[in-house]
């Protein structure tokens, strides 16, 4: 085709008729709307495969917990389970930031001591000049919903930076909190703190007691633990762990990496303060120690220790820091107890990096023969 037949073809429209869009096709018929028999039928089988999801393993290991305080003395009750059960929590929301969302935040110690802070200013201390004396029903709720709030804050000022970035920021944002807490003395009683904050006693259950705390902690870490499992499998889990893999591609689809994060630190944040919380009852008192770069650093530890691929890690980290916190030092001095817990650490970082969960992976393939399908599942 000439130049000038092109021409004359455009001006006649023929050549706009070409490269013109096909009609939209009539959208088909929608659907008519489920009737409530078969929703519920929908409700049956989520239930019945969550259901279905439970092994023998996660029976036993709930048995056991469960009977554990009934055989074990007051001891190990209160000061190995209560207290395993507390600090994996605030490890679990280190895990559910670093594991799922890629964000390794050394600022959830500072959440938990926000929450023990307002726990005791809310509520009841020898401070009475500074405590207010609140019930703990609301005293508990207030302080939750200020930590919350913190954690919300440190990750708006923290998701715009990755890697090493973000560590030293939310490390600095801890220091900061630390150094406030010691040298305020109107409304945190500077190095001192807050001593006689007291677990509450409900419905004739004194919590300060190691069978009620135990039980107290742990419904709290079963609810913290089956909270990480429903989130990371709902569709913000899934698109949070996809902003973890390539942030990039998940903002070109249109989702908000920056909201997301956020919003995951808030989630972190609830679980941490909730730590806070048990762990200022399980001390009767709180202080700027509480939130220093130590505490910071161990729940860091507690956290690979148990591996942060999966939310049990972080209480098996948790359980394995307590007692050699508690049974280390009978071997080595006190002064020596960091390098025997800087020694199992590096050990475990250089044998396996996803902690004592993906040495037990390892065992169990070796020793246990299984089928090629069941070597690809996650350890639950």
């Amino acid at each position: 085709m000439s130049a000038a037949q092109w021409r004359r073809a455009m001006n006649t429209g023929a050549g706009r008729n070409a490269w013109s869009r096909p009609s939209r096709p009539a959208s088909p018929p929608q659907p008519p709307p489920a009737p409530a028999s078969q929703a519920g039928a929908n409700v049956g089988t989520a239930v019945a495969d969550a259901l279905g999801a439970i092994r023998a393993r996660h029976v036993a290991v709930l048995l056991a917990v469960l009977i554990y305080p009934w055989v074990a003395s007051p001891f190990f009750s209160y000061q190995i389970g209560g207290q395993a059960m507390a600090l994996g929590l605030i490890a679990l929301s280190l895990t559910f930031l670093g594991g799922y969302g890629g964000m390794v935040s050394l600022a959830q110690a500072t959440v938990a001591g926000m929450a023990g802070y307002m726990v005791a200013i809310f509520g009841s201390s020898t401070m009475a000049t500074i405590s207010l004396g609140w019930p703990w029903w609301l005293a508990v709720p207030f302080a939750l919903l200020i930590a919350t709030v913190f954690a919300t804050l440190i990750g708006w000022l923290s998701v715009r930076t990755e890697g090493i970035y973000t560590i030293m920021i939310t490390l600095a944002i801890g220091v900061a909190f630390f150094y406030l807490t010691q040298q305020n003395y109107t409304l945190f009683n500077g190095f001192q703190g807050f001593n006689k904050v007291f677990a509450p006693t409900v419905f004739d259950v004194d919590f300060r007691e190691p069978v009620p705390f135990y039980f107290l902690a742990l419904a709290c870490a079963l609810a913290g633990y089956l909270l990480v499992k429903m989130v990371v499998r709902a569709p913000f889990g899934i698109a949070l762990q996809g902003i973890r893999d390539n942030p990039r591609r998940m903002h070109a689809l249109g989702y908000h990496v920056t909201a997301h994060r956020v919003a995951a630190y808030a989630v972190a944040g609830l679980m941490a303060a909730v730590g806070g919380v048990l762990m200022v009852w399980y001390n009767s008192r709180i202080s700027p120690g509480t939130a220093n770069i130590g505490a910071m650093i161990n729940i860091l530890i507690i956290a690979v220790l148990g591996g942060m691929k999966h939310p049990i890690g972080a209480f098996i980290g948790a359980i394995t820091f307590v007692l050699l916190q508690n049974f280390a030092i009978d071997l080595v001095d006190r002064e020596r107890f960091n390098l025997v817990i800087g020694g199992v650490f590096l050990a475990i970082v250089l044998f396996s990096p996803d902690g004592l969960l993906g040495i037990w992976s390892k065992l169990r393939l070796r020793l246990l023969p299984q089928s090629p399908t069941s070597n690809q599942r996650r350890l639950q």
